[in-house]
């Protein structure tokens, strides 16, 4: 009778576990029926099925991340822009979830993707380069978070937030595009060095103009200050000649027989009655 007891607790402990299952508070739980649901609505503890008859599928309720592949999209300029965006959403409704998608997460971020990337092709496809790349991206990721939430509500889904990382040009757009801008840098830096050559030339032509003006000036004083020194030299040659003539001129005479005798050679034609010999001729008398 007592191993009867204890196998028939035995069995009774092997159903309640296999009835019993356990929703972590980070998931969502539906419980299916052959197939079809029954319930969904689980707080998160310990619930019970019935075996073979029940199954029960769980589903990760924290908010995921689906990170798109970068898309070229057109913009009002027909021009392609490489965008790279991300997705944050997470299960809101698990049953309608489940009836759209099969419980497939996959499936789930492929139909995300697809709504996703149809909501930035309309929103790019309504402004410029510029108004994408820097302008209005914040009213955009705005918009899309919007429109993304009201498009994936009949997957059961709550989209919480839609952001653009990257905004680039294709590949060849990209090249030509740099190619421009080393054109431009060039041609800048060409006008710089012009700019820096004609400002040196004037600078050096300025400094020519200056270095002239301050020879001159010297010159000018040179011989103002020579004239003065002449002049004063003659005033003083003049005031002793006033006191004493004849000796000046003697003095003179004496000065220029130097010169000339200096000079070496043994012909000299003068007319012997110049005043050249006149102490010359005193002296032999």
């Amino acid at each position: 009778m007592g191993k009867l007891i204890v196998g028939i607790v035995l069995v009774a402990l092997v159903a309640l576990v296999s009835m019993a299952f356990v929703v972590d508070e980070r998931e969502v739980a539906i419980k299916l029926r052959l197939g079809e649901i029954v319930e969904t609505e689980y707080d998160p503890g310990v619930h019970f099925r019935i075996p073979l008859i029940n199954s029960v599928i769980k589903f990760d309720r924290r908010i995921q991340t689906l990170d798109s592949r970068p898309q070229e999209f057109l913009t009002i300029e027909k021009k392609f822009v490489v965008v790279d965006s991300f997705v944050k959403w997470r299960i809101l409704q698990v049953e309608k979830f489940y009836r759209t998608t099969r419980g497939d997460m996959r499936r789930a971020a492929e139909l995300l993707g697809e709504r996703i990337n149809t909501a930035l092709r309309d929103e790019f496809a309504k402004r410029t380069i510029q108004e994408v790349i820097s302008g209005e991206r914040a009213e955009i990721m705005e918009l899309l978070a919007k429109s993304a939430s009201e498009d994936a509500s009949d997957l059961g889904v709550e989209i919480i937030d839609v952001r653009v990382k990257k905004v680039d040009f294709p590949p060849q757009l990209s090249e030509a595009i740099y190619r421009r801008m080393r054109t431009e840098r060039e041609r800048a830096a060409k006008e710089l060095r012009a700019q820096g050559a004609e400002a040196a030339e004037r600078i050096r032509a300025e400094a020519e103009r200056e270095r002239t003006e301050l020879l001159a000036e010297a010159y000018r004083d040179a011989e103002k200050i020579r004239g003065e020194g002449d002049a004063k030299s003659a005033e003083i040659y003049a005031t002793a000649f006033e006191q004493d003539a004849e000796f000046y001129a003697f003095w003179r005479s004496l000065s220029s027989y130097r010169t000339i005798f200096e000079q070496g050679g043994d012909v000299m034609l003068l007319n012997p009655e110049s005043e050249f010999f006149r102490y010359l001729n005193q002296q032999s008398q």
